[in-house]
């Protein structure tokens, strides 16, 4: 991609691969900007395709879609991580493509990614490559206990397992088919974080503040944003280490980048994701640029500007199994939700609700931590869901 654009104007046409609740919120603020979109996403009734102006229905990898994709739009991005680099690649050889294939391709193997970890100076947990028989049998002894994930293709704790032993290890390798795989060192965290960066084809970079992160069964459940979330030294040294990975991409587009903390303050990195992210959604209410208003402004080669907060912010994941009780199904309180002061929801359009199936969000506001949190809580009780601690 040239380092010289000049901006595509409201107007243009912005088009995203993949149809799914990120690329919808996309499409919502290239709209709000003025932008016509188009979507291509093989699924009929995607979120992103519903509300777009062109839905074109086809495979990721088929060439007439992909031609037509070119032809209808002026620059392209995608909306998750798994697409195949291949068709950015294609798509980039007609118009500006964000992020661009080779960033992408990276993400996409963990393997690559800790070694580009490495090579920008930021640490990440002491692990080892699996691909084969014998790199199995080297495994240092000190790796373990550990959790062993394929390279390619995990997301939200799929793919991975925890071992313990060598033989755990080797069967665990084995139920993943012997496909490549990396062993990290399970290490003592005391909690998780992350930073959204967005950088454009001029190498100017911003960011949002650094997001304080839950996990439940490998999936984002709470993101709190705010003053005294954490030291602030680690959030520096979070923003420094995202910005040097970033840079070091040549990345142009919105990244993501998350971290473990350890319970001695070291800052280990865990993984990246070129794209917005689950736990930077706080940003619509919260930010008066959001995640989405960033990926809009790097694509379209326009100016970026820091983001600012307005006052406190949690966001709660909301998955299928809210809509699923042990007398059967039904519908979550959400008149209830919404009467509480600050409470934004966000559902994405999907027709099926199903247990672990991202739904939806919703986002508290609050002027101080303890008043978002007093509400975030109530809503958990609302909605069934477990709460978190501060």
């Amino acid at each position: 991609m040239s380092e010289a654009r000049k901006p595509l104007l409201p107007g243009c046409m912005l088009g995203v691969l993949g149809g799914g609740q990120l690329g919808r919120m996309f499409v919502h603020a290239a709209q709000r900007l003025g932008y016509a979109t188009a979507v291509l996403d093989p699924d009929a009734d995607s979120p992103a395709g519903r509300v777009s102006h062109v839905h074109i229905r086809t495979g990721y990898l088929d060439g007439e879609g992909l031609r037509e994709l070119a032809r209808t739009a002026a620059a392209v991005t995608t909306e998750f991580e798994n697409v195949p680099a291949q068709a950015l690649a294609e798509l980039a050889k007609h118009l500006p493509v964000a992020p661009g294939a080779e960033a992408v391709s990276i993400a996409q193997d963990r393997a690559r990614e800790k070694a580009h970890f490495l090579r920008c100076g930021v640490p990440c947990a002491p692990h080892a490559v699996i691909e084969t028989e014998a790199q199995l049998q080297a495994v240092d002894a000190q790796l373990l206990p550990g959790i062993l994930k394929t390279a390619r293709l995990g997301y939200d704790g799929k793919g991975q397992a925890r071992v313990s032993s060598r033989d755990e290890l080797a069967a665990a390798w084995d139920a993943q088919k012997r496909v490549p795989c990396v062993l990290e060192q399970l290490l003592p965290l005391a909690f998780e974080c992350s930073v959204v960066v967005a950088r454009g084809a001029d190498g100017a970079m911003v960011h949002l503040p650094v997001q304080r992160n839950l996990h439940r069964d490998g999936i984002l459940a709470v993101t709190e944003v705010g003053d005294g979330v954490l030291p602030r030294e680690t959030a520096a040294q979070v923003i420094e280490a995202t910005r040097a990975i970033a840079q070091g991409l040549g990345y142009v587009g919105v990244l993501c980048v998350e971290f473990f903390v350890l319970q001695d303050g070291r800052l280990i990195v865990n993984e990246m994701a070129p794209r917005p992210h689950n736990s930077g959604h706080w940003s619509i209410e919260g930010a008066d640029v959001s995640q989405f208003e960033l990926q809009v402004r790097t694509l379209a080669a326009l100016p970026l500007v820091q983001p600012r907060q307005h006052g406190h912010a949690v966001m709660l994941n909301l998955l299928g199994d809210l809509w699923f009780t042990p007398a059967g199904e039904r519908t979550p309180p959400w008149a209830a939700v919404l009467a509480l002061p600050g409470a934004h929801l966000h559902l994405y359009g999907k027709a099926q609700a199903r247990p672990g199936r991202k739904m939806g969000h919703l986002t508290v506001i609050a002027e101080d931590a303890g008043a978002a949190r007093t509400i975030a809580l109530r809503a958990c009780e609302l909605l069934g869901l477990p709460p978190f601690s501060a």
